[in-house]
């Protein structure tokens, strides 16, 4: 069900039921909700964003509400985005061997504190085909579910480390999306409640293994004839001749702006331990041809038709990107150094290392992220991540403990 159904139609979904769970997503991209008289929800559906009450405008805060601004901004050049979560890894816990009687549910998860959890699958079984097998009703309802509620899954499958799995978000405009990234992720940890499976898409869980990731497919498309508008014909041993000015200029302007707009990328403290030199993980502005380690990898024939041409984000964060993008669409902005050849490692300017460093790059004020979000945005986003470093802070760690207790 989405508002492009008409009221009637609506009301003919909802005819046997009773109650509708509502929800939206807050700034930390967490779903809040409540079950609510189907009456009251279908009230509701003229605001599925959150407004002023005071103002009766979009909240400045609404990430939603930001990435609809820039979807219009698109629009009005004659541009739609083409979006596909390519990856977003998910770590599973669940005690499954007859050697244990309890799953990882909410009540381990708190007598653990979070740590000794048993995965789902154990060993590194990347694109494993049997794995899936352990756990099938659960691999298959995840399918099934999904499907019923309009998000097509391209793929799933399971990744390197132990309880991994990955899945890939059939692709669509940018809006419909990030609307069915947010309600995958939270249709996945309440099928996992049911299964007593607890299911984690923080970065990194394990100081030992490669982290979790989210990564995003991103193309601009006609909005009249639906042309993918990033593919030029060119020669394939000079991979800039296969790109569009257009492409170029929306790149250019995402290099610009990723600095700054980390703190939306990787919102929260356990990000950054993700995001460390030789892990595949983007740690400096950098763009390359098929090339993994760079933060912005660009995919184009002979590894794909020239109909698919498009960029990889190997951080995500939607509204983001085409905020950035646009930016430099608007600007006409150039390239400002040429693609990376090799490992990103060492070369190319660092990101920021931690939250507090990407909130400081954010807040300054002459940053892109100001110039594309604005600053209500900027000042309250900030803001939060600032809290959520002050917490950071005063937290005592086991690895502290284990390491000072008796040496100190």
């Amino acid at each position: 069900m989405s508002k492009s159904h008409t009221l009637k139609e609506i009301q003919d979904i909802l005819k046997n039921e009773t109650k509708i769970k509502l929800s939206g997503s807050d700034i930390d991209g967490i779903t809040r909700g409540k079950v609510v008289n189907k009456d009251k929800a279908v009230k509701s559906l003229d605001a599925v964003d959150f407004y002023d009450p005071v103002t009766n405008l979009p909240l400045d805060s609404c990430p939603r509400g930001l990435l609809k601004k820039f979807v219009h901004k698109l629009s009005n050049l004659g541009y739609k985005g083409k979006v596909l979560f390519h990856l977003l890894s998910k770590r599973i816990y669940h005690k499954q061997t007859v050697e244990w009687s309890m799953n990882e549910t909410p009540e381990t998860l708190f007598h653990k504190k979070g740590v000794n959890l048993d995965p789902l699958t154990r060993g590194m079984f990347g694109y494993s085909v049997t794995r899936t097998t352990l756990n099938k009703e659960f691999f298959h309802e995840i399918y099934d579910r999904c499907l019923s509620f309009d998000i097509p899954i391209e793929g799933l499958h399971t990744e390197t480390g132990p309880g991994v799995y990955e899945a890939a978000l059939y692709y669509s405009d940018a809006l419909n999306m990030a609307d069915r990234a947010h309600l995958f992720k939270t249709t996945v940890k309440q099928i996992g409640l049911e299964y007593g499976i607890t299911s984690c898409f923080m970065a990194k869980p394990y100081n030992d293994l490669p982290g979790c990731s989210g990564h995003i497919h991103v193309s601009l498309a006609s909005l009249t004839s639906g042309e993918n508008l990033f593919s030029a014909v060119g020669d394939t041993k000079n991979p800039l001749t296969l790109i569009t000015p257009l492409m170029k200029n929306f790149l250019a302007g995402i290099l610009l702006g990723l600095p700054s707009m980390m703190a939306c990328y990787a919102p929260v403290i356990n990000s950054y331990k993700r995001l460390v030199e030789n892990y595949w993980a983007p740690v400096t502005v950098t763009y390359g041809f098929e090339n993994r380690t760079a933060a912005i990898r660009l995919i184009c024939p002979p590894l794909c038709p020239p109909s698919a041409t498009r960029l990889e984000m190997r951080v995500t964060a939607i509204a983001a990107i085409l905020g950035s993008g646009l930016y430099g669409i608007e600007h006409n902005l150039e390239l400002p150094f040429g693609p990376l050849e090799g490992d990103a490692v060492g070369k190319g300017e660092r990101l920021p290392r931690n939250l507090k460093e990407a909130s400081e790059t954010m807040k300054k004020k002459d940053s892109i992220a100001r110039k594309v979000f604005g600053d209500n945005f900027v000042d309250h986003f900030t803001s939060t991540r600032d809290h959520e470093w002050a917490l950071w802070e005063r937290q005592v760690t086991s690895w502290e403990v284990s390491r000072y207790m008796e040496t100190v």
